[in-house]
């Protein structure tokens, strides 16, 4: 099923589990799916359809799902849910409560039924219901996870980034040393990303830096922004080319200083992994249980600031850009 969740989520605007808080420290920690769950659960047989708050621009989506975790800082929850007609597939993503009560009481392989949230800067659940308990789910052996462990040296600010090779949006590709001597600003993203304040928000604040950057009277030239999708199949260069002119089409932004772009799994996995980015890999599964990663790299090709979660500004994003484009290569 093809969603353009960014066309939805970017429209609506919201907030989602707080990616410092689920994923906060660096790591390359693989995770291991447990494979689909089967759910039989106490309510409606189909999901009602999305309610719209005209005054808010709220809108609620009322889901059933399994527990797969509550996050120790309790205001977070993973849930492997069922689709959300019209917004989200089905997967295993974090959610966020505002009142922890919600929560109180719930544990792993738990049935739920819940209330989904989304406003237009973030997004919380509500009316959390336990109907029963899934049975735990049977684990192949044999089964190899997609994303397997590996050692890896985790970049650090002062660290020469290595040569990627990538294909972008029109299908050319180009590799990372050819970005030497100006300022790169790397972000990761999945464009069936449907929630606002992850991938979408990750565009929408580089939207927002570049035209900073344009208007500033002094402002480097020297620097780009790249967009890399860590969604190897999904994202062919058409579909980062549809991607590319949504951004273009909701944020006004300028494509000239800006690259969407994805590439072979090996060095996909090897650039997040060093970055820290953690996220399952399922072939069987869409999870994209997914912390957040934003890296400066200076005109001499090295890492200069890694931005954890998505709680940077845009004026911050130019203060590191600016100050990476003034590095002697």
């Amino acid at each position: 099923m093809k969603l353009s969740p960014l066309a939805i989520g970017m429209g609506v605007g919201a907030a989602f589990a707080a990616a410092l808080w689920f994923f906060g420290s660096v790591s390359h920690t693989s995770v291991r799916s447990a494979g689909p769950v089967a759910v039989t659960v106490a309510s409606p047989a189909t999901a009602p359809a999305p309610s719209a708050a005209a005054k808010t621009n709220l809108q609620t989506f009322f889901v059933r799902g399994v527990v797969k975790e509550v996050k120790a800082d309790g205001k977070t929850v993973v849930i492997d849910h069922e689709e959300i007609p019209n917004y989200m597939a089905k997967m295993v993503m974090p959610f966020k409560v505002k009142d922890t009560n919600q929560l109180a009481g719930l544990g792993t392989n738990d049935q739920i039924h819940f209330r989904f949230n989304v406003a237009e800067y973030e997004s919380w659940i509500d009316q959390v219901t336990k109907t029963g308990t899934a049975a735990a789910p049977l684990v192949d052996p044999n089964r190899k996870a997609f994303r397997p462990v590996r050692e890896v040296e985790v970049l650090k600010e002062g660290d020469a980034l290595p040569d990627y090779p990538f294909t972008n949006q029109r299908g050319e590709v180009f590799r990372t040393a050819e970005f030497k001597g100006r300022a790169l600003a790397i972000t990761f993203i999945f464009t069936r990303c449907p929630v606002p304040d992850f991938c979408p928000r990750m565009s929408y604040r580089f939207a927002q830096a570049d035209k900073q950057l344009r208007a500033l009277a002094d402002g480097p030239t020297n620097y780009h922004l790249l967009s890399l999708s860590f969604d190897t199949d999904y994202d062919t260069p058409p579909v980062l080319q549809n991607y590319a002119n949504t951004v273009k089409a909701q944020h006004g932004a300028d494509l000239s200083r800006w690259t969407f772009a994805t590439g072979k799994l090996i060095d996909i996995d090897d650039i997040t992994e060093r970055f820290g980015l953690v996220f399952p890999r399922d072939p069987e599964k869409p999870v994209f249980n997914h912390n957040l990663r934003t890296v400066i790299i200076n005109a001499a090709g090295k890492v200069q600031k890694v931005f954890i979660g998505n709680d940077w500004k845009a004026d911050t994003l130019v203060e590191e850009i600016v100050k990476a484009a003034k590095t002697k290569p």
